[in-house]
């Protein structure tokens, strides 16, 4: 019993570094999708990075990945850029594996 107890620990520890992992590249993601954002919206460097962490703020909202979009595409819409949805989650997915790779650089 000791061992299948052993097993489940195991697991349940996996999981939760897993997870951790998972919501520590989707803050990463959201932070470098609001530099680009900015970038595209022409703010300087101090708006550039209050506005990065606006939009990983944004992810709190709800699950998912809807309330970031939401936020992005009415922003950048908003100052005059030209820009769709589908851009922006082109963006998105680009920007995770960036977070991705930085994560697992700094691992």
């Amino acid at each position: 019993m000791t061992t299948f107890d052993d097993r489940e620990r195991a697991e349940e520890a996996k999981f939760a570094r897993d997870e951790e992992m998972m919501f520590r590249i989707h803050a990463r993601r959201n932070r470098l999708l609001g530099v680009w954002a900015a970038q595209r919206m022409g703010l300087d460097a101090p708006e550039t990075e209050a506005y990065a962490k606006s939009v990983v703020q944004a992810d709190f909202e709800e699950a998912g990945d809807e309330d970031v979009i939401r936020k992005l595409l009415g922003d950048l819409v908003s100052a005059g850029v030209d820009i769709d949805e589908a851009e922006i989650r082109t963006s998105m997915d680009a920007r995770e594996v960036e977070a991705r790779r930085q994560m697992m650089g700094e691992a």
